[in-house]
C-alpha cells in the first residue's frame, strides 16, 4: 500500500491576494507513540525465528540478532551511560545492525563514522566530541584510542563486510568536549565550515516520523528484503536500518563494489531478491537512463542526496521516489513519487522535490525570514515533528534554528531550520529544488563545505593557503578544483598533497583537480574572488599552447588506450590526464567509477567491475585489461 501524499492545506495570502508559499503535510495516522526500539522489539517477540539479516550464504533471525545485542550491550554497560557518545566505525553487516541495536538498547547515542573514517577526522572528531567508545577493527582507530583500554566485543563475524577482530576502545577526551543533548537518539556528521565536522543530534521521535511514512508508503512488511547499500557514515544509513528492524523485513548489505557500478548494484538487487531499497542518486539516475533490468522484484526505490535530473522511463517497474531532506531535518523532508502509470513519466525535465511528509511544514522565505508568494524563488525553511534536536554546537544551532516570524501562525511548529537551499513552491504546491543560496556544494550527494576542504589542505606544512571552488562541467556535474599556496621554500606536488588530504575529508570532498597558484585575486572588499581565480586558471590554460587540450595522441596508442584516455579526461575534466596516472589519484572517485565503466562497456562492449579498475597501478594497466577482453571477444565470436 503507497500512502497518498495529499495536497498542503490552504495557505495565507498576500494582501493583493496571492498565496504564500506555505505547505503542511498531511497529518500523521500512526500516532508515533511507540518508540523505534519498541517497535523493533515487538518483532523480535512476534518473529523471533523470521530472518533479520541475510548476507549472501549468511543469516541472522530477529532471535539471534536480538540476543547478540544483549551481549554487546551487557559488555558495555559499565562503562557506556545513557546519553553517551558512542561512534561505531563499522561497514554494512550485521555487527553493525547488532551494535546500533545494543546502543539503543543503552540509551547511547549511535554515532556512525563508516569502516575506514580517515585518522585524522577519527581524532578530530574525537577532540571536539565527547565520544566515551569507538567501536570498530583496531587497526582503523586513532593512536589515542588503540592505546587506550581495549574491550573485545563478541559480533557476528561472517558477511562480505565483516571485520576479522572487533573491540570497543575507550580513551578520556582529550580536552573539553561537546556532549549529545539527553533526548538524542543518533547523531550524524555533516561538513563544517570551521575545517572540522559538524555534529547535528536526532532523537527517536523524529526518527519514528519518518520510519512511519516509509513503511506505509512502501508498504514494508515481514518477507520484504530491504537494501543496506548506503555509506555508514550518511543519515540516509539509519533509514534503512531501522526501517526494516521496525518492520519484520530483512536487511540485506551490500558489498562494497555495489556501490561504485549501477550495473553491479542491478544485479545485487536481482540476486539479493531487494524488494525495497534506497540510493543515492548519482547511483540510480545511470540505472534510469539504460533498458530497465528484467526480473527484479524491487517495488519501491527511494533516492534522494543529489538533484535529479531526469524522471524515470514508463519501462520503470519500481515506483521511484524523488527524495529531499538535509540531516537536520531527519533524512527526508519532501518527497516527489513517480510510477510508471504516471503521464509524468519519461519527461525530460527534472522532476520537483515534492511536498512535505506528515507532520512536516515547509516555507519558502525571503532573506528576512518572511514567506515569499507561490512562484517566487526563496529559501528553503522546515519545520514540524521531523526536525534534528540541533547541532551539538549550540551557537550554530541557535543560527541555523530560529523561532518562527512573528506574526505567521504556524500550527504544530515551534521552530524552522534554515536549509540554505534555493527552491521555488509552483501552483501545486510542490518545490522545486534550484540550488544553493551560500558556498556549501553537493559531490555524488554528499554535502561539502569548501572551507573544510580549504583547511585540510592548510593542515599541510607544506601549504601556506588554499582556496577551493566547486565550477560544473558542461553536462551539470559538480566537480571541485583547489587552488594551492606553497609555503615558503616549499614545493608540493598534487600527487604529494592528496594522500595525506584523504585522511582528513571523505571520498567525495577529494578535489578532482589541484593547482598551484603564487597569489589569489582580490575582490574590492579584499576577499578572495573566486570567480577572477577560476577565470585567470582558464585564461592561463588558453595561453599555454598544450594546456587546456588533450594531449597530441599516441600513434601507437591501441583502441583501449585511446578510448580510456578520451573518458578519463571528459570525466574528470583534465586533459592532460596520461596513461601513467593512477586512476584515484587523477581524481577519481567511487561516482566517475561508475560512469566510466558505463562508457567502457557501451563503446568496447567489454564489461569491467570496479575493483578491476581500482587495483590497477596505473590507466596504462586498465586499458591493456580492455584490449585483452576486447581480443577474446572477438575471438570468441569468429
Amino acid at each position: 500500500m503507497t500512502q497518498q501524499m495529499t495536497a498542503p492545506a490552504p495557505a495565507p495570502h498576500t494582501a493583493d491576494g496571492r498565496r504564500l508559499s506555505i505547505a503542511h503535510g498531511p497529518a500523521r495516522t500512526d500516532g508515533g507513540e511507540r518508540g523505534v526500539l519498541a517497535r523493533y522489539t515487538e518483532w523480535v517477540r512476534r518473529t523471533p525465528q523470521a530472518p533479520a539479516v541475510t548476507d549472501g550464504p549468511h543469516s541472522w533471525t530477529y532471535e539471534q540478532i536480538d540476543l547478540a545485542a544483549d551481549e554487546v550491550a551487557a559488555a558495555l554497560r559499565d562503562r557506556v551511560r545513557p546519553g553517551d557518545l558512542v561512534g561505531v566505525c563499522l561497514d554494512r553487516s550485521a555487527a553493525l545492525v547488532v551494535c546500533a541495536v545494543a546502543l539503543a538498547r543503552l540509551g547511547a547515542v549511535y554515532l556512525p563514522l563508516g569502516p575506514r573514517p580517515g585518522e585524522c577526522r577519527t581524532a578530530a572528531v574525537t577532540e571536539d566530541l565527547n565520544v566515551v567508545a569507538l567501536i570498530g577493527d583496531p587497526a582503523v582507530l586513532p593512536p589515542r584510542h588503540r592505546s587506550a583500554e581495549l574491550r573485545d566485543l563478541v559480533l557476528p563475524g561472517a558477511g562480505t563486510n565483516a571485520a576479522e577482530r572487533v573491540v570497543a576502545a575507550f580513551a578520556a577526551p582529550a580536552g573539553p568536549a561537546r556532549t549529545a543533548p539527553p533526548e538524542a537518539f543518533y547523531a550524524v556528521l555533516t561538513s563544517g565550515s570551521t575545517g572540522r565536522p559538524k555534529a547535528v543530534a536526532v532523537g527517536e521521535a523524529a526518527l519514528g516520523t519518518v520510519l512511519d511514512w516509509y513503511r506505509a508508503t512502501t508498504g514494508l512488511a515481514p518477507g520484504d528484503r530491504q537494501s543496506l547499500l548506503i555509506g555508514v557514515a550518511f543519515d540516509p544509513h539509519l533509514l534503512e536500518l531501522w526501517a526494516g528492524l521496525t518492520s519484520g523485513a530483512t536487511l540485506i548489505p551490500a558489498p562494497d563494489d555495489v556501490r561504485w557500478d549501477p550495473v553491479v548494484l542491478a544485479d545485487w538487487w536481482r540476486a539479493g531478491g531487494v524488494t525495497v531499497g534506497v540510493a543515492a542518486t548519482p547511483m540510480a539516475e545511470p540505472l534510469l537512463e539504460r533498458p530497465w533490468p528484467a526480473d527484479l522484484k524491487l517495488r519501491h526505490l527511494v533516492v534522494g542526496g543529489d538533484r535529479m535530473r531526469r524522471r524515470p522511463g514508463a519501462e520503470v517497474t519500481a515506483t521511484v521516489h524523488n527524495a529531499y531532506g538535509p540531516a537536520e531535518a531527519t533524512v527526508v523532508s519532501t518527497v516527489h513519487s513517480m510510477r510508471a502509470g504516471d503521464g509524468a513519466v519519461d519527461v525530460e525535465s527534472a522532476p520537483p522535490i515534492g511536498l512535505p511528509l506528515p507532520g512536516v511544514t515547509v516555507l519558502v522565505t525571503d532573506a528576512d525570514g518572511r514567506p515569499v508568494p507561490h512562484g517566487a524563488e526563496g529559501e528553503l525553511r522546515i519545520g514540524g515533528v521531523g526536525l534534528a534536536l540541533g547541532y551539538l554546537d549550540p551557537e550554530l544551532t541557535a543560527r541555523r534554528f530560529t523561532a518562527v516570524p512573528e506574526g505567521l501562525v504556524l500550527p504544530g511548529v515551534e521552530r524552522l531550520y534554515r536549509t540554505g537551499d534555493r527552491v521555488r513552491m509552483l501552483d501545486d504546491g510542490q518545490l522545486e529544488f534550484l540550488g544553493r543560496l551560500d558556498d556549501q556544494v553537493k559531490i555524488s550527494g554528499v554535502r561539502i563545505e569548501p572551507a573544510e576542504v580549504e583547511a585540510a589542505f592548510e593542515q599541510d606544512p607544506a601549504v601556506l593557503s588554499a582556496v577551493v571552488t566547486a565550477p560544473r562541467t558542461d553536462d551539470g556535474r559538480t566537480r571541485l578544483v583547489a587552488y594551492v599556496r606553497p609555503a615558503d621554500g616549499a614545493a608540493p606536488t598534487a600527487e604529494s598533497l592528496l594522500p595525506a588530504l584523504r585522511a582528513w575529508l571523505p571520498e567525495q570532498a577529494v578535489p578532482s583537480d589541484v593547482r598551484l597558484v603564487d597569489a589569489f585575486p582580490l575582490d574590492a572588499n579584499g576577499k578572495v574572488d573566486r570567480a577572477e581565480l577560476t577565470r585567470q586558471a582558464a585564461a592561463a590554460a588558453a595561453a599555454r599552447p598544450d594546456a587546456g587540450t588533450p594531449a597530441a595522441p599516441d600513434p601507437d596508442a591501441t583502441p583501449g588506450e585511446r578510448l580510456l584516455l578520451d573518458a578519463v579526461r571528459d570525466l574528470l575534466a583534465r586533459p592532460q590526464t596520461s596513461l601513467a596516472e593512477n586512476f584515484t589519484e587523477a581524481g577519481g572517485t567511487s561516482i566517475v567509477a561508475a560512469r566510466l565503466l558505463t562508457v567502457i562497456e557501451k563503446e568496447s562492449g567489454v564489461r569491467l567491475r570496479a575493483p578491476e579498475l581500482l587495483r590497477q597501478p596505473d590507466l596504462r594497466a586498465v586499458a591493456r585489461l580492455i584490449d585483452e577482453r576486447r581480443a577474446r571477444q572477438q575471438a570468441a565470436g569468429a
